[in-house]
């Protein structure tokens, strides 16, 4: 009997000693630096290994010239002819202007002074009117006597087509030349491109076809040209 009840109280106390056992939460678990650098080295690898590549090639960037205006090279060439080329630093440009618009002028200057000359004439023909000595075309008159009034009446429709079409041509070459002014500032100087551009020079031969070949050879040296922008 004694021996049932002191198993009974021992197995009470062994209970009641554990439960009354806690944890203890004030331990602090020390971790160095050496295994904090190795852990995160680790980490950094293994994110490398499966980063995408999401590189990209490089593209073309266009900056903007605010200081060169288009507008003010087209209303430098409205108002004196190559005044917008030297604005857009094309002064190679200025000689040609002023050599065609030089030529029209003088082609413009022929044709009607030949045409007030034929147009004299004709109104003497049609009206018949004989001009007098000391009159402004008294020795064309004489000098185009033998000449029917039908070559006279041509003569002057001709001279007067040909100063028109000179007026014409002269309009013309002033809107050529404010239209170059405006394209040039537009697409010339107002962007400039980041872009590598190289060029590479090969040696090479190129086989001659069939029909040309000689005894000789039946190559011929060549180079080649390779343009690059990256």
């Amino acid at each position: 009997m004694y021996k049932y009840l002191f198993a009974i109280w021992l197995v009470a106390g062994c209970c009641f000693v554990a439960k009354a056992q806690k944890p203890d939460t004030t331990v602090k678990v020390k971790v160095s630096k050496s295994d904090t650098l190795e852990a995160t080295k680790e980490d950094t690898a293994a994110a490398k290994l499966f980063k995408p590549n999401n590189k990209r090639r490089n593209e073309k960037i266009f900056h903007p010239d605010s200081t060169h205006s288009p507008h003010t090279a087209v209303m430098h060439s409205l108002m004196i002819p190559g005044w917008g080329q030297v604005y857009n630093h094309q002064w190679f440009l200025v000689p040609v202007i002023y050599t065609g618009l030089g030529l029209l002028g003088w082609a413009f200057v022929f044709n009607n002074t030949y045409y007030q000359e034929f147009l004299a004439l004709s109104i003497y023909r049609e009206h018949g009117i004989v001009p007098t000595v000391g009159q402004k075309y008294y020795s064309d008159y004489n000098l185009y006597t033998n000449v029917p009034d039908q070559s006279i009446y041509d003569a002057n429709d001709a001279y007067r087509r040909n100063r028109d079409l000179c007026i014409l041509g002269f309009l013309a070459a002033w809107g050529i030349n404010v239209v170059d002014a405006y394209v040039q500032a537009k697409f010339m100087n107002v962007y400039s491109v980041d872009s590598n551009f190289s060029l590479k020079v090969t040696p090479g031969l190129l086989n001659q076809p069939s029909l040309t070949q000689n005894i000789n050879s039946s190559f011929i040296p060549s180079l080649k040209f390779t343009f690059t922008l990256k």
